[in-house]
């Protein structure tokens, strides 16, 4: 990650700075969504509408820590039935959350290139590396506060969480998680 001149100095005016911040996840700007291949043939996707967390950041010791709550029951595809067979599969009546904390940032040169962490889903608790497509922070002009967002993805293997099922619709035994994630400084 590289910052300008102006926008580190910018960030020190408006009382930011480069080091250890706590950011809110900004709820409206977040996306945590799925998409998976039904039957080789199309692909089925949905999201989770429901969703909160907090980063920690520190682009100078490269560090952090990323923690997101998503509401499981806020399950959407679109497809009510289809709704239905995933929360099933999610077993959300006992399960009604799923949770990432990231505790690992690798760098490419001066870009995130991946958080690592545990994501803990119907349960069960494994490790997870979410690959960033791309990452930045910067001062935002209308919040005049700093905003650190990206994008990171993930393939799960449906039957490593108890994810079993789906099959009678064709939901392959892979699916591909994206978050989209927007953080704002308070």
């Amino acid at each position: 990650m590289s910052y300008s001149p102006l926008v580190v100095a910018a960030a020190l005016l408006a009382g930011g700075t480069a080091a250890a911040a706590p950011y809110a996840i900004d709820p409206t700007h977040t996306f945590v969504s799925f998409d998976a291949s039904l039957f080789d043939l199309s692909t089925a996707r949905g999201r989770f509408d429901r969703k909160e967390g907090s980063l920690d950041f520190d682009p100078a010791a490269r560090s952090g820590r990323a923690e997101i709550e998503i509401d499981t029951t806020s399950l959407n595809t679109g497809v009510a039935a289809l709704d239905r067979l995933l929360q099933a599969l999610l077993d959300t009546e006992h399960h009604p959350s799923a949770r990432f904390v990231g505790e690992r940032f690798s760098f490419n040169g001066d870009k995130l290139a991946e958080v690592a962490g545990t994501l803990t889903l119907r349960g069960r608790s494994q490790p997870l590396v979410l690959k960033a497509t791309r990452f930045d922070c910067y001062l935002n002009p209308l919040l005049l506060r700093r905003v650190c967002g990206g994008d990171f993805e993930a393939t799960l293997v449906r039957s490593e969480w108890g994810l079993a099922g789906g099959t009678e619709v064709g939901l392959a035994e892979t699916l591909r998680l994206m978050v989209q994630v927007e953080a704002i400084k308070p």
